[in-house]
């Protein structure tokens, strides 16, 4: 990440130190591993949506932490299926307090007239997410990660938590990476599933083959509620397993062995043997043939070495070891092209430049020790370390990978292209606002639905340290940047001042299209890109644009308003049904405020209570997607020209350079 605190840093960091000075909330660490807190491991993408983020306190009061300590006298106050009572939870927007028994859940950073505005997002149903039913909550005390998992386990077989044993299921598929290893929680449910066969003969024996586990289950039902649990982690990581390869393939080859084994005595396993035999394949078949494929594939990273034929494809989900083409630039501004895998580590990158430059003629001289650095169009740097991965999603939209030598880090400047800027018209004056607006919800829905649910929880709780890297969702992020950029970009190398107005009522037309289409991501892009400071002061564009337009924009930027905890845009979601495209820097917000204002572990114990809130916003994401979005598929030449200018946009994204040319536009004495 570039040097100093990025504005969104600042933001988190104030709202967790008022909640820390109000005797509230301490900002807890996501896992022992991750070293620091989340805050100071942010991902950089985020922080380049910041205008959305304008910096506002959080209202009132003390807030009680819901993470009690073992020692305390008083009872956990987790909402139960027993009894309702109050909690205080530090979600900003996503509290799962409803449902009966749930008790009144309130977040610190709201008032008590906004807890409407923020209970819409909860699923329909009480917020049990699609799972059974009853109680505001997940029951569940404080417990280390592997007994937390014999409890799930427990429930899975019916033994306990019947009445929401799918929700708790389901919460602590969705947050074990959290504060449980996969490799762990393999290794648990394999002693699990053994554990009935060792040392039990004699008493096997004694009660005629009906040996109760621990307890009172059988040992077929708790293999089988082995088996369940296995299946739904199965479920729910298949397209991340399926990258892992052999390392994630042996999981099920064993489990598979172990219940083998146990045919003869449990005939009824028959159907999961053979379930766990179609998973062993599912891992292992299509890892060589999918990854033969998708080698062949040029894989676009929006502006970064595209191709239109490449760029007019269906998206896919990325994954780390999709192969891409990059360009590498030395300190002279010219350039090696290196082919390499999404998730390889910046030494790896370093090395493959190192060979590019040995057979260039431009570079008599090998470099010896070569750094890799970000470098962007206002000239900010950041240096990797050699250990990074996954570098490329993290890029801003014009930033460049730089390979030096230290000496010549200060000597690194950005490209001229991105330093210069040539007026003229732009083609949008030849493309209809309805055309552009689908092409960008259609778009923004292809990327929306290449992220994986399980991203957003890696991204603000692992940072940098995740096993599976969020990289749909980075470009997730980075797509909202982009089109904020656009919008600025196209209004200001725009001279004619009648032009400019045409564009600006084309640009509100377009957000307003976006709105319909319930695409919220480019809608509030669009607002926020109107919004610039470049583009507000341009009092002679403003004044030409008809007043019915004009209401319209202030309708707008009232949704875009970050007020009592963005409660115009959480009214507006609360009426739209799926499918959607909601805001993901909100969403990531929230999720970073709940991660940073309540811990994860007290010690050994793991707070729970929390996991489920972010399995509850988790499932709001995936309620969001629970519809297919269908748009219009036409083929005709003005069509396909229209979807690759919307899918590889020209912008500028120096708000220093975009402010000089606003200043040329309009002087200030106009």
């Amino acid at each position: 990440m570039p040097a100093g605190m990025k504005p969104l840093e600042k933001f988190l960091k104030k709202q967790t130190t008022a909640l820390t000075r109000a005797g509230g909330f301490v900002g807890g660490v996501a896992d022992k591993a991750s070293g620091g807190t989340g805050a100071s491991r942010r991902r950089a993408s985020l922080s380049r949506v910041v205008p959305f983020f304008r910096e506002t306190s959080p209202e009132g009061g003390q807030a009680r932490e819901v993470f009690s300590s073992p020692d305390s006298e008083e009872p956990p106050p987790w909402p139960s299926a027993i009894g309702p009572g109050p909690v205080t939870v530090p979600s900003s927007a996503n509290s799962c307090g409803s449902g009966s028994g749930g008790g009144d859940v309130r977040s610190p950073s709201l008032s008590s007239d906004e807890q409407s505005s923020e209970a819409s997002l909860i699923p329909e149903g009480g917020g049990s997410g699609g799972g059974g039913g009853g109680g505001g909550g997940t029951p569940l005390h404080p417990d280390t990660p592997d007994n937390l998992t014999l409890t799930v386990l427990d429930s899975v077989a019916g033994k306990r938590y019947v009445h929401c044993k799918e929700t708790l299921l389901d919460d602590f598929m969705l947050t074990h990476p959290i504060f449980l290893t996969a490799d762990r929680l393999q290794q648990v449910l394999l002693q699990q599933f053994t554990l009935e066969t060792e040392g039990r003969e004699g008493e096997r024996g004694r009660r005629g083959g009906e040996v109760e586990a621990e307890g009172g289950l059988d040992a077929a039902e708790r293999k089988q509620a082995v088996l369940n649990m296995a299946f739904r982690y199965l479920d729910t990581y298949r397209e991340l397993l399926q990258e892992e390869g052999e390392r994630s393939n042996n999981f099920p080859k064993e489990l598979y062995l172990c219940a083998v084994q146990e045919l003869t005595r449990h005939p009824e396993l028959v159907d999961d043997v053979l379930k766990l035999q179609r998973w062993a394949e599912i891992l292992h078949c299509p890892s060589v043939e999918e990854k033969e494929r998708r080698k062949k594939q040029v894989r676009p990273l929006f502006r970064h070495f595209r191709r239109i034929d490449a760029c007019l494809q269906p998206r896919e989900a990325f994954r780390g070891s999709d192969e891409i083409f990059c360009r590498v630039y030395t300190p002279d501004h010219s350039y090696v092209t290196i082919r390499s895998r999404l998730s390889c580590r910046v030494g790896e990158i370093l090395a493959l430049v190192r060979e590019k430059l040995q057979y260039s003629e431009d570079q008599p001289v090998l470099p010896r020790n070569l750094i890799l650095v970000a470098v962007t169009s206002a000239g900010e740097k950041a240096v990797f370390r050699p250990s990074d991965e996954a570098v490329f999603t993290t890029l801003g939209v014009n930033t460049h990978l730089f390979a030096c030598e230290a000496s010549e880090l200060e000597s690194l400047l950005p490209l001229p292209e991105e330093i210069h800027w040539t007026p003229g018209d732009s083609k949008l004056h030849d493309m209809s606002a309805e055309e552009v607006a689908n092409q960008l919800v259609a778009f923004d829905w292809e990327l929306f639905s290449c992220v994986h649910e399980v991203e957003f929880v890696c991204y603000v709780f692992h940072g940098e340290q995740s096993r599976w890297r969020p990289l749909n969702l980075e470009l997730v992020l980075q797509r909202c940047s982009e089109v904020q950029h656009w919008v600025a970009t196209e209004i200001l190398q725009c001279h004619s001042l009648p032009k400019r107005i045409q564009l600006l009522r084309k640009f509100i037309k377009i957000a307003a299209l976006c709105k319909q289409h319930q695409d919220l991501l480019s809608f509030l892009a669009v607002v926020l890109g109107l919004d610039n400071p470049a583009i507000g002061r341009l009092r002679l564009t403003w004044e030409g644009l008809p007043g019915k337009f004009r209401k319209q924009f202030q309708q707008f930027e009232s949704i875009a308003d970050p007020s009592r905890n963005h409660k115009s845009y959480r009214d507006l979601i609360t009426g739209l049904r799926p499918p959607l495209i909601p805001f993901t820097p909100l969403l990531l917000k929230d999720l970073t405020f709940l991660h940073e204002s309540c811990k994860t572990f007290h010690g050994e114990l793991v707070n729970f209570e929390k996991m489920h809130k972010v399995a509850e916003m988790v499932r709001i994401i995936r309620r969001y997607r629970s519809s297919q979005l269908a748009m219009d598929t036409e083929t005709s030449p003005s069509h396909l020209q229209t979807k690759a200018y919307i899918r590889q946009l020209q912008v500028i994204d120096n708000q220093n350079l975009l402010f000089d040319m606003s200043c040329k536009l309009e002087p200030k004495d106009t």
